[in-house]
């Protein structure tokens, strides 16, 4: 069961915990543990990913991105999300609620990484599990939608493990890894049933 502590209006406001993982916004303080996991993580994470930006892991960088990231948070349009192992403390991915729509849709996009020393280990799961009912208990929405690549069959059976339902397939849908890919298309509702 995921807990979300509102503590206030900072960098702190948003913690969501689940089964042997903590979900909080970036910080600055966090640059060095994920530049370095992101790093390392790089050739395991291209094939997946957008085409990162020559500068992707400096310091600048993220610190525009960090800026990104509390507008919007501010302005409820995303909520990025950094992924700890409560055993250990240590930063392990990220996931990222993003594409809010409120009035007639009610819904946002969900997006995760894993570092690869990480990977197999149950912190994706975990995380996606917990960020479930932060999306419709907290942020009231009622659909929260997710896709991959239709080779990704890792990330496809998280998704269906999650309570996830594979709705469609979607062509040329997001630019991965510099070209347009076909994409499976995941969805679950504010009244499926959870896991």
């Amino acid at each position: 069961m995921a807990l979300l502590r509102n503590n206030s209006a900072s960098d702190d406001a948003y913690v969501v915990e689940g089964d042997g993982v903590v979900l909080r916004l970036p910080r600055n303080a966090d640059y060095v543990e994920w530049a370095e996991l992101r790093a390392r993580s790089r050739a395991f994470l291209t094939p997946w990913e957008p085409t990162w930006p020559a500068d992707d892991l400096t310091r600048t960088a993220f610190r525009r991105r960090l800026k990104r990231y509390q507008r919007d948070v501010r302005d409820d349009e995303a909520y990025p999300f950094f992924i700890f192992s409560s055993r250990t403390g240590k930063l392990v991915g990220g996931c990222t609620l993003s594409n809010v729509r409120r009035g007639v849709a009610q819904t946002c996009s969900l997006g995760y990484w894993i570092g690869e020393p990480h990977k197999q280990q149950g912190y994706t799961s975990a995380a996606v599990k917990a960020l479930i009912p932060f999306v419709f208990d907290q942020l009231k929405l009622h659909r929260l939608e997710a896709a991959c690549l239709p080779t990704n069959e890792p990330s496809s059976a998280l998704l269906k493990s999650c309570g996830f339902t594979q709705e469609g397939f979607a062509r040329n849908y997001l630019r991965i890894d510099g070209a347009w890919r076909d994409h499976l298309l995941f969805a679950i509702l504010s009244t499926d049933p959870r896991t």
